[in-house]
This record gives structure tokens, sequence and C-alpha cells, in this order.
């Protein structure tokens, strides 16, 4: 079949008019003005090439810890006043007056740490004085403001609600836990502002050194056409087979996600043309709009990049980022195994077949035609692996990018194209870069009240003593406070508040945040404020709660696998006995502990997929597949014994589904003739 009727087989794509409609209505980070001023356009333009090309300098020529961060924040407050608009329904092709006051108050912020840096850590050693706490509020006001617009309220209110914390924590009529002593607002304000430790924290450090970089990788891959290779790719391998656009769509989404870092916008670039594709083939429209939720939400636990949230581990914890990238890959790939399975064993009961292979690309043809942009991110894998900084090796892998487009002329920069792609680049971190400054505050109050080892104390007094109960708790305080947040503000939050509650039980450091950062990022599949399936229900044109429904069900093995490494760490590749529990370093994990733990998990794996589609080789009954599940969740459990009886369930029922199968065949065989 010639190339032309191939595109026209596969040319489903949902129109970028719907895209927009969809994206504006679950990211409020895509409502931006659109200006028809000429001058408008160019100032823009101008201020993110500059915001970029800042980020780069700075890489190699760093700068005082806290002028270096509050540039990377106010500035960005600055460009999301001249973007963003203040309310949905004002007009976009025009800035009011007060938000060009508002930028320059934000360009004044800055300015003004500027001057007095020398004064602030030195002559008045971090104490505030009038002024100071004059311009600390009107910063801490304006970032509430910009999250507003980038974030939506879920991220504002919440600061909101620590930042009132210290006003009244004196009062009697708290509960005796929650009682600290009286605060002034230079003591609230002068903590938020003038130290490393409110608005320019630790999560505006990885942003300023991490993951700004990582945004800016991403916007040039996108420029050189990476997405459009993953697509094609995935279609290659995966297109031809049972259910494949289902297939496609979680190998594209997996890596798109694990680079791009945003859930709602990985599910609107790839689900535009793989949900039309799977509804194609017969899968309802609910189940595909979750097949691409659930996908794009695992692109965050998936080496090497996770969404940029490997390295924010890495700053908050001190465990090297290698460490940190080894530990996901088995958890990951036993989610999208999950995933898989479902999609697999759905398509068997239904009988969905894939795209006949001569509509489809081939894998020789993708690799010759773009193989050559996968580059990059091997190597990128191998400076981080050499040891390079994070910050240098994102820095080279851009330069690196550049140079490896070039090769073909199809994928080529030019000039003009490298620009858009540091002004895109920019554009595309205000978001995150607002999400930390603000999560600054919640970190802050934290910090100045000890409000976190109250609410630690609260999780393990309720825990009762029992780890399975503590982890249940701390499972649900972190789907709770990283509903309707980015994974990376939610991943923060929840290390920060409720991390702390699993030390009492001697959880190691390392499975502590892996387990909240888990459950942190299924906050954008879980129902109600599940955003990621909500966009995915709009691309489809399903059900919002029934795609997020399908959706936890499809991540089902990712709400599983976090209990799992926390009782297992060798899933993990690592063997914390007797380390202490803030270890940053660990011996590996033996190899028959890692065999066991892996196998026995995938075969449970395996089995969950096939009772929930109550599907193998063939129909299960409802008591067959009752008894599977129970079979897959004691493979689940890390103990001898039970791995044993699973496995004996599992493989069982398995093997006596395949005979069903090999019967109903031959009597089907028989019957024909």
């Amino acid at each position: 079949m010639t190339e032309g009727k191939k595109e026209t087989v596969l040319a489903e794509e949902i129109s970028s008019e719907k895209v927009q409609e969809v994206l504006e209505k679950y990211d409020t980070d895509s409502k931006v003005r659109k200006y028809s001023n000429k001058s408008m356009v160019i100032l823009l333009s101008v201020l993110g090439i500059l915001y970029s090309l800042f980020h780069l300098y700075i890489t190699f020529n760093p700068i005082p810890t806290l002028l270096m961060r509050s540039i990377h924040l106010l500035f960005a407050m600055g460009l999301v006043f001249l973007i963003y608009p203040t309310f949905n329904k004002q007009r976009r092709d025009k800035i009011p007056f007060y938000d060009w006051i508002l930028f320059a108050l934000s360009i004044g912020a800055c300015g003004y740490l500027f001057v007095e840096y020398q004064d602030i850590v030195s002559t008045r050693g971090g104490i505030p004085n009038t002024v100071d706490i004059i311009v600390a509020i009107m910063a801490v006001l304006l970032v509430l403001e910009t999250a507003r617009r980038v974030t939506g309220w879920v991220l504002p209110i919440l600061a909101l609600v620590f930042l009132s914390y210290p006003f009244f924590s004196h009062q009697g009529w708290l509960p005796r836990m929650m009682m600290t002593r009286e605060f002034d607002l230079g003591d609230i304000f002068g903590q938020l502002f003038l130290k490393t430790e409110g608005l320019f924290s630790t999560a505006i450090g990885a942003s300023v050194q991490f993951i700004f970089l990582f945004i800016l990788f991403g916007a040039f891959l996108s420029k050189s056409g990476m997405g459009q290779f993953f697509n094609d790719l995935a279609l290659a391998l995966a297109g031809h087979k049972q259910g494949g656009p289902a297939k496609v769509s979680v190998i594209s989404s997996a890596f798109m996600g694990s680079i791009n870092g945003s859930a709602v916008a990985n599910v609107v670039g790839t689900g535009a043309f793989t949900i039309p594709l799977m509804k194609k083939i017969g899968y309802k429209k609910d189940f595909a709009g979750a097949v691409e939720a659930s996908a794009s939400i695992g692109g965050q636990i998936l080496p090497p990049v996770m969404g940029a949230s490997a390295f924010i581990m890495a700053e908050t914890t001190g465990i090297s980022y290698g460490t940190i990238a080894l530990a996901a890959i088995i958890p990951a790939l036993l989610y999208f195994l999950g995933v898989i399975m479902q999609v697999h064993f759905r398509a068997g009961r239904d009988g969905l077949k894939g795209i006949p292979k001569p509509d489809l690309p081939r894998v020789k043809e993708v690799l010759l035609d773009k193989g050559h942009l996968i580059i990059p991110l091997v190597a990128l894998v191998a400076l981080l692996g050499s040891g390079m900084p994070v910050a240098h090796a994102a820095f080279w892998t851009i330069v690196l990018t550049v140079v490896v487009a070039a090769v073909r002329k199809h994928t080529r920069m030019s000039f003009k194209d490298i620009l858009f792609a540091l002004e895109d680049g920019a554009r595309q971190s205000l978001s995150t870069v607002i999400a930390c400054g603000v999560v600054g505050i919640i970190i802050g109050v934290v910090n100045l009240t000890s409000f976190g080892s109250t609410l630690t104390s609260a999780i393990t007094t309720l825990g009762s003593g029992s780890l399975f109960l503590t982890l249940f708790l701390t499972m649900i305080a972190s789907i709770i406070l990283g509903m309707g947040l980015p994974s990376i503000p939610a991943y923060i939050i929840t290390a920060t508040m409720v991390a702390p509650a699993l030390a009492d039980f001697g959880v190691p450091l390392l499975v502590a945040h892996m387990f909240v950062f888990y459950f942190g990022i299924f906050a954008n599949i879980t129902p109600p404020v599940a955003l990621a399936s909500f966009a995915a229900a709009g691309l489809s044109g399903g059900s919002p709660m029934k795609t997020g429904a399908v959706s936890v069900r499809l991540a089902l093995a990712g709400f599983i696998v976090p209990y799992l490494f926390v009782y297992a760490p060798a899933m993990l590749l690592i063997d914390p006995t007797g380390l202490p529990m803030n270890a940053t370093e660990f011996p590996w994990a033996s190899i028959p502990d890692i065999l066991s733990v892996t196998v026995s998990s995938i075969l449970g794996v395996v089995g969950i997929g096939a009772a929930l589609e109550g599907y193998f080789k063939t129909y299960m009954n409802v008591i067959t597949r009752i008894i599977l599940a129970a079979g897959a969740l004691l493979l689940i459990v890390p103990e001898f014994y039970t791995d044993v009886v699973g496995g004996l369930i599992v493989v069982g029922i398995f093997v006596f589904n395949t005979l069903q199968n090999t019967r109903e065949e031959n009597l089907a065989k028989e019957v024909v003739e």
C-alpha cells in the first residue's frame, strides 16, 4: 500500500479545535493570551528566549543561591502576568493596565533583592525591616495570583490554608499538639522571602537547577520531531497486535510522559491520535480514554527522566539520581505490564484486532527516518551514569539534540526553530516554576511551625502501630494532597507532609519517598478530581467519572506495587538491612531476592489483569475470576508460602483456561467440518 493510503487509514486525529478546547478545560496552563499586536509577540518571544538563555548561562556560571532562585521565580511571575488572562472570559488579544503594574511589581521585587542582598545576608542577618516585610507580602500575594492563573484554585487555596496557620497557631482553642509560639509578620514573611526556606525553597532550587533544563530539553526534542517518532515506532511495534492501537497508546504515552512530566498535556498530545484509533477497532470510549490517561500518568514513574521528578527526589533526599532511576525500573515496568495485560485481555474478550500490517509503518523505516533522535536520550543516560552533574548533562543533551537533528533534513532545526524552542521551553516551564514557588509557602510554614511533625504524629497515631494501616493512611493523604496538582508539586508536598510518617516504622528514606511519589501522581486519575482522566474523556466523548473509574482499574498494579516494595525493597534493587532509616546509599539486593520478587509480581500482575477482564485464552466465570484474583494477590504478598500457593492457583487456572480454549477451538472446527 502506498504511503498516501497509509496516512489516510491512520489520519483519524481529533481536530486541533477540539484538542485546544479540552486543554483549556482541564489544563489551566493552556489558557493563554493570543496577541494580534506584533510588538507584543516580539516582546514576549524576546523575554522567553532571554529567560531560557539565563538558565543555560547559570548552568556553568552560578550566582548566589537566593538571587538565582529569585530571578527564576519572580521573572516567571512577570511573564505569567503578560501571557495569562486574569479571567477565562477576558479578552485575550490585549493586556489590561493592571497586568502591566503586576508585571512591574514582580520584576521590582526581584530588583529589590538584588539591591538589598548584601544588607539582608550580612548587616541585617536575615532579620527583616519594615520595607522587607512589605515587599515580602507583595511577593507572596503575587505568586498566589500567578498560581491561580496557571494552575487553578486548588494549589493557592491550599497554600493560603497553610499560610493562615502561623497567625493563629498560638491560640488556646487549638488542640495542644497543634499549638506553637506566637509569630509576628517579620517571622512569617521573613521566612517566606528572605531565606531559602519559603518562596525560594528547595522546590524552586530543584526547578532552577534541573526541572527547567529538562523542560527545555523536551521543547528541543519536540521541535526535532521526537513525538512523531515515538508514535510511529509504537505503531510499527504494536499496531498490528491484538488490540494494537491501545498498546500503541501505552507505549507512546509512556515515552512522552517520562520526558514532558505533564499528564494532561500528554493525554491531549498523544490521545488526539491514539483515542480515535482505539475507538475505530472497537474499544468503548470510556475504556479508550482510560487507557490514554493511565499510560500518560505512568510515564512519570518511568526512568530515566520520570517527568523530572527523579531529580527533585535526588535533591530532596540526598540520594543519587542513579540510585533513584535504577530503583524505579522494576515498579514502572510492572505498572505498564498491568495496563498492557488488561488492554490485551479486553481485546481478546471482545475480539478486537489490530491495524493491518500493510497500513502501518515498518520498524526499519521508522528507525531510518527518525531513529537518530533517540541518541540524545541514550547520551543523557550515559552522562548521568558517568557521574556528570545533572544540570551539565541536561545542557549537553540539549546541544546534542540540535546537532543530531541536523543529520537529516526533515528533522534539522533552523536558527528560527532553535529560538522557537528556547521560547517554547520558557513558556512550558511557567506552570511548574509557579507551582514550585507556591509549594515553597507550604514548605516555609511547615519549617517555621513544625506542622509537618504534627501531621506525621497524627498519621502514626491513627495507624495504631500498624505499618499496613499507616501505609494506607499515608496513601489516602497523598492522593488528597495530590488532587488537581501537577506531578512535581504533588510529590514535593507529599514528601514534605506525609513521607516522614513512615520513618517511625523504619521504612527507608528512598522507599518512603517512592511510596508517596506514586500516590501523589495517581491522584490525577483518581476521582473525584482526576484531571488526566477527565481530559481523556473530553477527547473520547466518554463520561469523565466512568473514565476515571476505569483508569483506576487499569492502574491497579500501580496502587499495589508501592505496598510491595515497602515490604520487599529488593523490588527497588536495594538491600537496606542493617542500615539507618535515613541512609542514602544502599548495597545491591541479592539476585535471588530480585528474581523472586520480580517473577512472582509479574505472574501476580498478569493474574490480576485476567481476573479483572474475565479472560485469559477464553472467558472465565465469576467464581474462577475471584479465585484467580485471590491467587494473584497471594503472589504479590512477598512471602515464600504465599508465593507457592498463589503460583499454583494462578498457573493452574491459566493452564485450565488454555485447555478449555483448545477444546472450544477443536469443537468449533468439528462443527465447521
